[in-house]
């Protein structure tokens, strides 16, 4: 038999009494479960060879070259910001940029909102949209209930962003149910399931809610549909939890894509409303969020503000105020605003420029079904209606990479591969497999 190596006795004790000195603290670690469909899409699609594939699955907005869109005012403020000896380089609060938080909170409840009027409104700057969903599941679990910590149920919509699931639990809420959103069939939110869903949730239950450009579909609910979903939610004492990670990118209008939450707000509900400027104003790098609270009573705000700063304080303490710095200066001037808009109004006909000429190749080639719904949803995302055998299809046969359920990244789709594209999905669902 042979030897241990020098230095080592039989039980991989070293010589100087460490106890497994070669071994690392992680040998021990469980494989990760299986990845999101978008870590498993974009593995595959690095794995794959072939010189020509299509990737449609990602979330950034993407110019017509195929690289994700820098907008031209946010660059040039950034050289202004970059050049200003005056602007402090200390940390900022545990809260984040002021001038940020109180614009970024009136875009979401609009200027004349009463609950800002009356202060009972927290505005919290947070890292992105995921952190600032991470941090109103925090206030909900710690806070929600008084006297202990509270541990759901939460309302998902299905389908909806895959990481959803995973942030509330890592905040400790474990009961996630999920409500029916979306029709196969009829390729359009089924309200009349939505509704019944939520007639059935126990009071107290928190439904999160997409405000506008709902992902993955791109399918969002009418005025009068929201007016229906509000008075249930009232009558049935449930609390609702915003969802806003494209603002803008939908009607191309900051007001316009947040009525939802104005409305809700003005029947004197309260709510949470996770924001992101990442989409709208491109800044992938420097990824800004905001999460608003709005409260029922003045009386609150202290000790909810104490809660989100402990909470803060032990996730990230400070947020990074270079993104924050951009939108703050985009809201508050009225000349740099409107260029915004204009960039932002352009990315969205775009979109809609794009829907329309799929829809328009797909008739063309004869595809089998009606493609109205193409153009119906708005924002960067759209669901096809596509079965899980037919991406399948297109991922296996011609490298065209989409996500579950048939959802596109609607920016990915160009004058190059737009053909390519229409094609790929007639031959889908002509094709015998």
């Amino acid at each position: 038999m042979s030897r241990p190596s020098s230095g080592q006795d039989e039980e991989g004790v070293s010589q100087n009494g460490d106890l497994g000195a070669h071994l690392s603290v992680f040998t021990n670690t469980q494989p990760a479960a299986a990845g999101s469909p978008e870590t498993n899409l974009l593995s595959a699609l690095k794995k794959n060879t072939q010189m020509r594939k299509i990737h449609l699955a990602g979330r950034e907005y993407y110019s017509e070259e195929g690289k994700t869109f820098k907008l031209h005012i946010v660059g040039k403020i950034k050289q202004q910001l970059n050049a200003d000896p005056t602007l402090c380089q200390g940390y900022p609060s545990s809260f984040g940029l002021t001038d940020f938080t109180r614009r970024a909170t009136e875009v979401a409840l609009g200027k004349s909102s009463q609950a800002i009027m009356e202060n009972r409104v927290l505005g919290v700057q947070t890292t992105g949209f995921t952190a600032a969903v991470r941090l109103g599941a925090e206030l909900l679990r710690h806070w929600y209930n008084v006297g202990a910590a509270w541990c759901g149920p939460v309302y998902l919509s299905a389908p909806c962003d895959d990481s959803l699931t995973g942030i509330f639990q890592a905040a400790g809420i474990e009961d996630i149910r999920k409500y029916c959103y979306w029709d196969d069939k009829r390729r359009a939110v089924c309200l009349e399931k939505l509704l019944e869903d939520l007639r059935g949730a126990p009071e107290r239950s928190v439904v999160v809610l997409s405000a506008s450009s709902h992902y993955p579909t791109g399918a969002d609910l009418s005025r009068n549909q929201w007016a229906m979903i509000s008075q249930l939610i009232m009558k049935r004492r449930l609390l609702s939890f915003f969802l806003l990670p494209a603002q803008a990118l939908c009607y191309g209008d900051l007001t316009q894509d947040a009525w939802p939450v104005q409305h809700f707000e003005s029947e004197g509900m309260e709510l949470l409303c996770a924001q992101s400027f990442t989409h709208c104003f491109g800044l992938y790098d420097e990824a800004v969020g905001n999460l608003v609270c709005v409260l029922k009573q003045k009386s609150l705000l202290l000790s909810v503000q104490s809660e989100a700063n402990i909470i803060v304080k032990s996730l990230w303490a400070q947020p990074s105020v270079g993104g924050a710095q951009v939108v703050a200066t985009v809201l508050n001037n009225p000349a740099h605003f409107v260029e915004w808009k204009d960039e932002v109004k352009r990315m969205v006909e775009r979109c809609m420029l794009i829907r329309d000429l799929l829809r328009q190749k797909l008739r063309l080639l004869g595809t089998p079904g009606c493609w109205d719904h193409l153009t119906q949803q708005r924002g960067l995302f759209c669901c096809t209606g596509l079965n899980d055998r037919q991406v399948e299809f297109l991922t296996r046969s011609r490298h065209v990479y989409l996500l579950p359920y048939g959802c596109l990244n609607v920016s990915a789709i160009n004058g190059r591969n737009l053909d390519y594209v229409a094609d790929s999905i007639h031959l889908a669902l002509t094709t015998s497999l």
